[in-house]
């Protein structure tokens, strides 16, 4: 054996053996189980080790590929599972330095120069020793290396290596950072650890956090860094900053060098002596030359807020708020904006300016968050040292605006809330730089400078000093300023800002407030008004200012003191002497020539202070009855009208036709506000007794038709700008949008007094502007702010719409003209004649609707008949070659009124007007389509034949038939449906073309539904129907087989639809009279018999020869359904009466077509669980199937057959499990139907085949699907009414079902996750049992066994929908066994309540308030709560056998209610439960309670039983007193 071993280790070290061979002997020799060699795997280890230090100390000459193989081979050694065994059974295996050192300077070669050869085997070695605890030891036991190591992994990941080498490079830092963190922890001298930190690790590792912050690797193309591992690396890097830079032992150290620093110089000697940590980190922090230079001061910025971040947490208790401030500064320091007041830096750009203002963001937070400012302990015992700093911030913020920036409003933000002094002494320029001057646009800086607004506000109204803060306001606006380039003052955003603040203030403060505006406008303002058209702006913004004061204070009512409502009806009185005529006075004498500009701003404010002081004086004066208006009648007015109110207190008309001519030339605010003006003086005209006076009406039409045509031309222009509801954004673009959202909102009081042609401008506008298609729905949806169609949309959905009658009407004409002139353009040759043929179709307006009305007049009063003369002109089109082509545009063009259409309420509309759209919708319907549009075409049919169905429902669907029989109908709508087939490119089982089917089906029924209420010549339209359908060629008995193949198949389908409807229709109506003989008629069953013929026939022509037989589409079963019933019905009615020889004994001519579609049913039954609606078609056929022997095939046993296709069917695991709610009642049926015609024998094969599928050995071998069939079985035969025998099997079998779902739960709760699949079924198969009562489970033991199910159910860790529905099914077997198990009650109340409480508690669990996350899931525990509190209604009316438990029941809610916080809803819900035990309670059981709870629970069972004393109880006396 010596001989064995000697020999490879001698060949290893042979200088004669080739490198090639070596490799491979040492790769043998490591596998190979019959090499013996002493301590093998060390002496293979130390070969390649050595070779390779050879290598790299120049004492050996290796090729490269040689190298890597070395490499590559100790890779293979370290992450071998054999050498891992080893260890694991204790063999040592050393590692020397020289491979850790070889390593290092490799990981070394590739940071410096980027050298990637034999990176990756390297990394991988790394790895694997990093990675075995037994040899990680040689780097843990030096720490240097370890520091050496993590130096330079983080350098090479700091260049942004690519490729395959990242993956590998980020898991070996992972690995070294977590032993790191290990030897920290470990590590006694704080100063080593320290000084690691910062000499060697944290300049790179900082680098490497920003880097991986920013997504450098996660974000690439290969997602080369998984975002899990480069969350935790971040993490590493934390904690290893905060072991090294702030351990709780350097403490002493900080404070030596932050707080004795503050003394003076006097300290200086002895600080050098001490360590300097944060000098020390600062240092490092900022030094150039760690990274690349574009780099270095974002690093620097996102290092700072982290570096505060983790010095707070390790050191900021109460009484260090000092020493934390005292970073801050040093801190601030690095950031390249400190140093902006000192001019050493050149501008920055705006990206820098958002990271560091994003850095001083978190910087102010963290000070914020952890209440480092106390201002009353800063000014008394540290000398204002922070109020000082953050002067000095406020004031480079201020001095160098940034509003582009959202953070550059949150810091200022955070510096109001820590003290508003802070930017008091520059709070003018505050104002103008984040406000007033500020150009705002982007969303998220909207939203910031929202909140800045909103906390300025907030705070000067808490300490009522709002009338200083305007005034800052009003002398920042009223500064020399290029007012043209500012913004408007109030915008959405700060005009809700301070409309919420105003909601709040005292009316002393807003008195104050208004008075200092009046003020500042008389004397600032209006002196220097003329001609000056920058103080026309100024005057507009402090008219807004006043307009949002005003608008937004509260208002008085009779119990406001006095003293406050005089200082009102002054100041109102002041501003219409001394502002509103002054200024409405100089806009009628401008100067000359007149600026245009000055002139519309001029009138702007003087309107809107006119429209303001209107509105609120009218709003005075209804609210207050100590509110006097200022008297006054306008002159000039002629005597009949002088009792109406004026526009504008003393103001003469004459000036107002004037201002309405000067305001007429511009689009803007003035001319908005002269419309509010109008529609106030409407408002205060309704409001006098004699509105309804010839001069009130004519002022009243007057005033609505100046409101209406000021902007008629505006709105003609379909401007597409949004408005964000301010007056103040009123101008040239927006005027359109908001005159017509004003009138819009004033509809109910404008309509009653406007002309019809402005109600038909007002309709068209309506429809104009909706939007039509999806895409400008979807774009009007996103516009955040108000727009025309925005605006449209929501008249058109509003429940008040139909109620305006006049307006819905000309609106309803309005959409027939639109699709009327469509429809007329697509008229091929000359129109003349279709004119002649369809007059009604080219009338205008509202002679469209005139037209019908004459032609009812005629048919009531000479009672001529006119139905003929419409129905033979369409039919006439519609068999030759229709008139009207429609094209894919105008296709485009109809859908979109019809959409608008449909959201119309049609159902409720006048005779004519319903006329009108069924005969338009009709004509639509029936006209030509180009061929290469299908899938449009059949869009707009269905649109089309949907809108029909509704019109059919509605009030006046009668009316119809004054104009056309419904046998016309029927024939023109299926002519030119049969003929429009043909030209259709679409498949037969397309999934559009099978939901056209059904529309046009659906039509169709309701057609003949309609026929047969009213009953209006059923024999003669039903028989020009058959008539009509005997004549439709698709369905000929002679055709041949290659005219088979030639016809239209899709016309075949049509045909069949109808068929089927008339069959289903006829057949029921004539089953119905058949029961009343003296209503029955031969004429309607002979029809209905051709029917069904022509419909058998037409399904042999759908079908296809297949194995077997004829196969027929799935779409079509539920027509072989309707033929069917029809078929049965007419047989059942034969043998009830007297048949005759010649008629023979049945009426099935059909059934070799039966007995093919049964036989292809039970093949295809597992493809058609696919699509409900055919699975639904097959078994409602089968249904219809098993109730006729007398079509059943001879040679097989229907129940037999069909039992097994539907065990195989429910058994299949590929059976979507979403099928079977939507089935379940056709399941039921056709179980019901099989089990009342099935003998004892076939009920035996059912209850075998439910008993093996319980068996718990298919649970064992991991059939599921076999499981759940059984238990849907069982579920159905609990369904089925049972008697006699059958019944007796059932309940015989009950004890060994309840064991077997004992069983099925058991293992189905034990695996993880819980298979809510077959435990929910299982539940509701047991509470259906358990209802069955004590009939069919006599032997309480089983009850019992429902006790041991519900206790293996578990509760926790599921999901909200799944947690209610297992909740409710727990709750159902329990008041299954409650209400139907009296007998067991009694003997097994303990087991109920202990099942009851795992409910109870399970509530508790889910209903307590959570440290995080949304009430999303509350409703469904407010739905279990309530479930509880019905239970215990339950339980405490078996107050007898419960009474003796209830204390009990009490104290075990009460021990876990007080362990969480329940939310209130729940918590009402489940004490309203436990009030009802508590009744049944005595006073012992109170006092028992009392003494025996714990110290805390019994202190919460006190405030309930005080709780339930006070509300419960009283409300029950109050109750007993009406009770009898």
């Amino acid at each position: 054996m010596a001989a064995v071993y000697s020999g490879i280790s001698l060949k290893l070290k042979s200088k004669t053996t080739s490198w090639e061979d070596k490799l491979k002997l040492a790769h043998f020799a490591w596998i190979s189980h019959q090499c013996f060699l002493p301590n093998k795997e060390q002496v293979l280890l130390d070969w390649a080790r050595q070779s390779l230090v050879a290598f790299y100390k120049k004492k050996l000459e290796l090729k490269e590929d040689v190298v890597e193989r070395l490499w590559i081979y100790i890779d293979n050694i370290l992450h071998s599972r054999k050498l891992q065994n080893l260890l694991k059974n204790g063999k040592t295996i050393n590692l020397q330095i020289s491979l850790i050192k070889v390593i290092n300077e490799r990981i070394a070669e590739f940071s410096d120069w980027g050298s990637q050869r034999n990176i990756c085997a390297v990394l991988r070695c790394c790895q694997g020793i990093l990675s075995t605890p037994a040899l990680a030891v040689i780097y843990t036991a030096r720490q240097e290396l370890m520091v050496a190591l993590l130096n330079q992994l983080c350098r090479s990941a700091c260049r942004q290596p690519e490729g395959a080498v990242v993956a590998q490079l980020f898991e070996v830092i992972h690995l070294a950072l977590g032993h790191y963190l290990l030897i920290q922890q470990q590590q006694v001298n704080p100063r080593r650890a320290f000084g690691d930190v910062t000499g060697h690790l944290l300049q790179p590792y900082l680098v490497l956090r920003h880097l991986l912050s920013e997504g450098t690797w996660t974000q690439a193309g290969q997602g080369q860094l998984r975002q899990a591992l480069s969350r935790d690396i971040r993490n590493q890097i934390e904690a290893m900053l905060r072991g090294g830079v702030f351990q709780p032992e350097l403490l002493s150290s900080y404070k030596g060098e932050l707080l004795d620093h503050q003394e003076g110089d006097t300290k200086m000697g002895a600080l050098k002596s001490l360590l300097a940590p944060m000098d020390t980190v600062i240092t490092r922090l900022v030094e150039a030359g760690y990274c690349e230079p574009s780099l270095h001061a974002t690093v620097v910025a996102n290092s700072v807020a982290l570096l505060y971040k983790l010095f707070l947490d390790s050191y900021f208790k109460e009484g260090n708020q000092l020493l934390c401030f005292q970073v801050l500064p040093r801190l601030f320091g690095c950031l390249r904006i400190s140093h902006l007041q000192e001019e050493q830096v050149t501008a920055l750009s705006a990206s820098d300016w958002t990271t560091e203002l994003l850095v001083l963001e978190q910087l102010l937070n963290s000070v914020a968050n952890n209440n480092i400012y106390n201002i009353a302990a800063d000014r008394i015992r540290h000398g204002e040292v922070q109020f000082c700093f953050y002067r000095r911030l406020a004031e480079l913020l201020i001095n160098h605006s940034q509003a582009p920036v959202p953070a550059w409003f949150r810091c200022l933000k955070i510096l109001i809330s820590l003290n508003h002094l802070i930017l008091e002494p520059d709070l003018d320029d505050l104002l103008a730089s984040a406000w007033i001057d500020a150009e705002v646009t982007e969303f998220r800086t909207r939203k910031a400078q929202e909140a800045l607004i909103h906390t300025l506000f907030q705070t000067y109204a808490k300490l009522r000093q709002v009338p200083l803060l305007f005034e800052e306001v009003l002398g920042v606006i009223c500064r020399p300023a290029a007012e043209a380039l500012r913004q408007p003052v109030l915008t959405l955003g700060p005009a809700t800002v301070l409309r919420e603040c105003l909601l709040e203030l005292s009316p002393s403060q807003i008195l104050d407030t208004w008075s200092l505006l009046l003020e500042k406008f008389q004397s600032l303002v209006l002196p220097s008004l003329r001609s000056d058209a920058d103080m026309a702006l100024k005057s507009l913004s402090l008219s807004s200012l006043l307009h949002c004061i005003m608008f937004n204070m509260r208002s008085l009512d009779s119990s406001t003191p006095l003293p406050v409502i005089r200082r009102t009806q002054c100041t109102m009185e002041r501003m219409l002497g001394e502002l509103v005529k002054p200024l409405l006075t100089l806009l009628l004498d401008p100067p000359d020539p007149e600026p245009e500009l000055w002139l519309q701003k001029v009138s702007d404010s003087a309107l809107l202070l006119s429209y303001t002081w209107v509105q609120v004086d009218t709003m005075l004066n209804l609210n207050c009855s100590q509110y006097h208006s200022v008297s006054g009648a306008p002159t000039g007015v002629a005597l009949e009208i002088s009792s109406l109110p004026p526009l504008l207190p003393g103001v003469e008309t004459q000036l107002w036709k004037e201002i309405e001519k000067l305001t007429a030339q511009f689009n803007s605010l003035g001319r908005y506000c002269l419309e509010q003006l109008y529609l106030q003086r409407m408002k205060r005209t309704l409001l006098l007794t004699s509105f309804k006076s010839q001069e009130a009406l004519q002022t009243l039409r007057s005033d609505a038709a100046y409101i209406v045509d000021s902007g008629r031309e505006s709105l003609d222009q379909m401007t597409v700008a949004s408005w964000d509801g301010q007056v103040e954004t009123v101008n040239a673009l927006t005027y359109p949008v908001a005159h017509w959202h004003l009138m819009v909102s004033n509809l109910t009081i404008l309509t009653s007094y406007l002309s019809p042609d402005d109600v038909h401008h007002l309709a068209s506008v309506l429809l104009r502007t909706l939007p039509m298609s999806k895409a400008q729905e979807a774009s009007a949806d996103e516009e955040p702010y108000i727009t025309l169609g925005k605006i449209s949309k929501g008249v058109l959905h509003s429940p008040l719409f139909p109620e305006m009658q006049s307006l819905h009407s000309a609106f309803l004409l309005c959409l027939i003209e639109r699709c009327s002139s469509i429809l007329c353009s697509g008229v091929q040759g000359d129109p003349t004649l279709l004119s002649q043929q369809l007059p009604w179709l080219f009338e205008k307006d509202h002679m469209v609707v005139a037209h019908w009305e004459k032609r009812f007049a005629k048919v009531e009063t000479e009672n001529i008949e006119c139905r003929g003369e419409v129905a033979q002109n369409l039919l006439s089109l519609v068999k030759s070659d229709f008139p009207i082509r429609l094209e894919g545009e105008q296709l485009e063009s109809l859908l979109g009124p019809l959409e608008v259409l449909s959201t119309l309420h049609l159902d409720s509309v006048l005779p004519p007007y319903h006329v009108s759209y069924f005969l338009l919708l009709l004509l639509m319907a029936v006209a030509k389509v180009e061929r290469t549009c299908s899938s449009l075409a059949l869009k707009f049919w269905m649109t089309c034949y949907q809108l029909l169905g509704y019109l059919q429902r509605g009030r006046s669907a009668r009316s119809v038939l004054k104009v056309v029989y419904v046998s016309d109908i029927f024939e023109i709508t299926l002519t030119s449906l049969l003929k429009a087939s043909s030209t259709l490119l679409i498949e037969m089982d397309d999934p559009s073309w099978l939901e056209f089917l059904q529309v046009i089906g659906t039509f169709l029924e309701q057609l003949l539904q309609m026929l047969i209420q009213i009953k209006l010549s059923l024999v003669l339209n039903f028989g020009k129907i058959t008539a009509f359908l005997s004549r439709c060629k698709p369905h000929t008995e002679a055709a041949s087989s290659r005219e088979l193949e030639n016809q239209n198949p899709l016309g075949r389908q049509l045909l069949l639809v109808s068929l089927s409807k008339v069959c289903q229709v006829l057949g029921a109506f004539v089953k119905e009279r058949s029961r009343q003989p003296q209503e029955a008629s031969a004429a309607l069953p002979e029809l209905l018999q051709q029917t069904t013929l022509q419909m058998g026939t037409v399904l042999q022509l759908c079908s296809a020869p297949g194995p077997g037989g004829w196969h027929l589409p799935s779409a079509l079963l539920p027509a072989v359904s309707t033929l069917l019933e029809a078929d049965l019905s007419q047989h059942r009615s034969n043998e009830g009466a007297e048949i005759t020889q010649e008629t023979g004994g049945t009426v099935f001519f059909h059934t070799a077509l039966y007995q093919d579609v049964y036989s292809q049913i039970l093949l295809e039954l597992p493809v058609l669980t696919g699509n409900v609606q055919s699975f639904q078609a097959a078994l409602q056929f089968l249904t219809l199937f098993f109730s006729a022997p007398e079509i059943h095939p001879q040679k097989d046993s229907v129940f037999i057959s069909l039992f097994h296709s539907m065990r195989k069917v429910l058994a299949d695991p590929d059976m979507p499990v979403q099928v079977t709610p939507e089935i379940k009642p056709y399941l039921e049926a056709l179980f019901a139907k099989m089990l009342e015609m099935g003998t004892t024998e076939d009920f035996r094969l059912v209850m075998r085949s439910v008993l093996q599928g319980l068996d718990i050995r298919n649970t064992w071998k991991a059939e599921p699907q076999a499981v759940l069939s059984a238990v849907t079985l069982l579920e159905l035969l609990l369904t089925c009414p049972l008697s006699g025998e059958k019944a007796r099997l059932l309940w015989r079998a009950c004890p060994q079902i309840v064991t077997a779902l004992a069983l099925q739960n058991r293992e189905a709760c034990q695996e993880q996750p819980v298979r809510l699949t077959v435990v929910g079924p299982i539940l509701d198969v047991l509470a259906a049992l358990l209802r069955q009562g004590e009939e069919a489970i006599s032997n309480p033991h089983h009850v019992s066994l429902a006790f041991s199910i519900l206790l293996t159910v578990p509760l926790d860790h599921l999901k909200p929908p799944d947690y209610g529905s297992t909740f409710l099914k727990l709750h159902n077997v329990l008041f299954s066994i409650l209400q139907c198990h009296p007998k067991v009650m009694l003997k097994a109340i303990p087991s109920f309540l202990n099942s009851f409480n795992r409910l109870v508690f399970s509530v508790m669990h889910e209903g307590r308030q959570k440290d995080k996350g949304s009430t999303e899931d509350l409703p469904v525990v407010l739905e279990c709560a309530r479930l509880v509190e019905r239970m215990y209604s339950h339980i405490a009316a078996r107050a007898e056998e419960v009474a003796v438990f209830s204390p009990f029941m009490v104290a075990q809610y009460m021990t876990e209610v007080q362990k969480v916080t329940l939310y209130p809803a729940v918590k009402g819900l489940l004490q309203e439960g436990i009030y009802l035990i508590l009744d049944l309670c005595s006073e012992h059981d109170i006092l028992f309670l009392r003494a025996s709870l714990q110290p805390g629970v019994r202190d919460v069972f006190k405030e309930l039983h005080n709780d339930y004393i006070k509300y419960h109880k009283t409300k029950l006396k109050g109750e007993k007193r009406y009770t009898v």
